[in-house]
């Protein structure tokens, strides 16, 4: 199992605005890191996941400036995990 605290005891629908506000912040800022990405945020996770995010780069960006937003994103989740106990997974689809 995770150690990770999950959501302090909270019901499932208060937890899915939780998740929901998250990806809605996640996908706010893919988009400030890369204005011509698609986006699509999802709460169909896998496994033991609350929500995921895809970031679809336009064609042609460079594979620096990919792992550059794929870094700042992931960075972002693992605040979220530790701050919420909300599980997003982010990943960039080019």
């Amino acid at each position: 199992g995770r150690e990770y605290p999950m959501a302090k005891s909270i019901s499932s629908s208060e937890r899915r605005i939780l998740v929901d506000k998250y990806l809605t912040e996640l996908s706010l800022l893919a988009k400030q890191l890369c204005p011509k990405a698609r986006i699509e945020a999802t709460t169909e996770g896998f496994e033991d996941e609350d929500g995921h995010v895809r970031i679809y780069p336009p064609a042609g960006m460079r594979e620096r400036e990919i792992e550059e937003i794929e870094g700042k994103i992931a960075d972002r989740c693992v605040d979220i995990l530790v701050g919420e106990g909300v599980f997003i997974c982010s990943a960039v689809y080019n």
